[in-house]
């Protein structure tokens, strides 16, 4: 038997040499521009050496690649080919202030990833801006992935500057709410947002997330809420189609604690709305409504991730979705009942009204159950206008087109109303009639 040699063997003139399956797949163009620009931007970037070290690791995980739909969690949204192109951050980008959804609400915005040196005074709140907690390293421990496929924290981790941190008081009763703007205006943005709710402390939260450019846009969300505290949080996204929007929203609920998230999504080119929620003490409620609105040649996603991980707790999600154009949509929902979370309660539901044979929708409720002492369910429909209300209405003297948007509204405003809150009911249904006036 001849000796092995450390000399590597020459290929013969004419032969290619085959790609061993270790190796790293050639790069996207996207991937390239995000790599470089974290190099370009390293220096700018605040944070001690905890944090920076944070940022490496996150940019290595982009290094090995962003997620395709060989990835289970990103099945429906193939990042690695719907991301086409990363544009250039831009310092000169001024984006403009923009009035609050609800009148008298308390304001913080951030304006093209730089957060406001002046903010309202607000009783029983603390707002610092999440630079100076980037600087002295005490956001560090919340820059962790929450999983090895969490593609939108490791980008948000590797080039986040600003945003706020939120600190609401135990027992504060907030008669206003405060309202947290992320605005762009082309270039990059990269925001986070944690809040504190204090232990018997009631809030309404909007979150807005809007702007005027082709943009890059990751938004990172983490809340807290205290025992006994009952919080409403609104998520109003209105990208323009120009705008890939990567955005989560992260929660942990505590002992008799509600918190009702909304979400609506009316804008943006390629959107991704993730929701990780776990219940860590025993009477915490949660609440999912959700309206996604996708019209044209888009594509959106919504992904939550529920944990029940502890026993006697409650919550209910119920997603409508309105889809024309060639829109695609997606809705994928997974409730985990860990083994110890007994007395669990909870209903899904996902219900899309397609209005065009070339938009699509896609949806994906999962159970994952441990414990057998529990009342889970969920369910989803796919459907067109009803032809006999449809009939009704034109019967009556209402014409066609008017009766059409009286049906998709009266199917998406059931879930608006639920919100116990009359100015926030009418500050989204005036958002929804704006987006059937330009998509009716």
């Amino acid at each position: 038997m001849p000796a092995l040699s450390g000399k590597p063997r020459e290929m013969p003139e004419g032969k290619v040499r085959l790609m061993n399956i270790h190796t790293q797949p050639l790069r996207t163009t996207a991937e390239t521009a995000l790599i470089d620009a974290f190099g370009d931007r390293l220096s700018l970037l605040p944070g001690d050496g905890a944090v920076m070290l944070k940022r490496d690791d996150a940019i290595e995980s982009i290094k090995h690649g962003l997620p395709t739909r060989r990835v289970e969690s990103w099945h429906y949204t193939d990042l690695r080919r719907l991301l086409n192109a990363i544009p250039d951050f831009d310092p000169a980008a001024a984006a403009n202030a923009i009035a609050p959804i609800v009148e008298g609400a308390a304001v913080f915005a951030v304006q093209n990833g730089v957060s406001s040196m002046k903010v309202p005074t607000v009783e029983g709140i603390t707002v610092q801006r999440l630079t100076d907690k980037l600087i002295d390293g005490s956001i560090a421990p919340g820059l962790d992935p929450y999983g090895s496929d969490d593609a939108i924290g490791a980008l948000n981790t590797a080039f986040v500057a600003d945003g706020y941190f939120v600190d609401i008081a135990d027992g504060t009763q907030l008669e206003r709410p405060i309202e947290l703007q992320n605005l762009q205006a082309g270039g990059q943005t990269h925001v986070r947002l944690p809040v504190r709710v204090g232990a018997g402390a009631r809030a309404t939260i909007v979150e807005r997330q809007t702007g005027g450019g082709a943009a890059l846009v990751s938004s990172v969300s983490q809340l807290v809420v205290g025992e006994g505290a009952d919080v409403t949080w609104l998520i109003v996204q209105e990208q323009p189609e120009t705008a890939t929007h990567l955005a989560q929203f992260k929660a942990h609920i505590g002992k008799n604690a509600k918190l009702t998230l909304f979400v609506m999504n009316a804008g943006g080119k390629l959107v991704r709305q993730e929701v990780i929620v776990k219940t860590i003490g025993e009477g915490a409620d949660f609440k999912l409504r959700g309206i996604n609105l996708l019209a044209g040649d888009t594509h959106t996603d919504v992904t939550m991730v529920l944990d029940h991980a502890v026993p006697h707790t409650t919550s209910t999600e119920i997603v409508r979705n309105v889809v024309t154009g060639k829109a695609r949509g997606v809705f994928q929902g997974r409730i985990n009942v860990h083994q110890y979370a007994q007395k669990t309660n909870a209903k899904m539901a996902c219900n899309t009204l397609l209005l065009s044979d070339d938009g699509e929708f896609s949806t994906k409720p999962e159970l994952e159950i441990f414990a057998d002492d529990v009342v889970c369910g969920h369910g989803a429909t796919v459907t067109e206008i009803d032809h006999n209300h449809l009939f009704y209405l034109m019967a009556r003297g209402v014409d066609e087109k008017s009766a059409r948007g009286l049906l998709v509204k009266a199917f998406v405003a059931e879930v608006i109303e639920e919100l116990d809150n009359e100015a926030i009911v009418e500050a989204l249904e005036a958002k929804l009639d704006e987006w059937f006036v330009a998509h009716g």
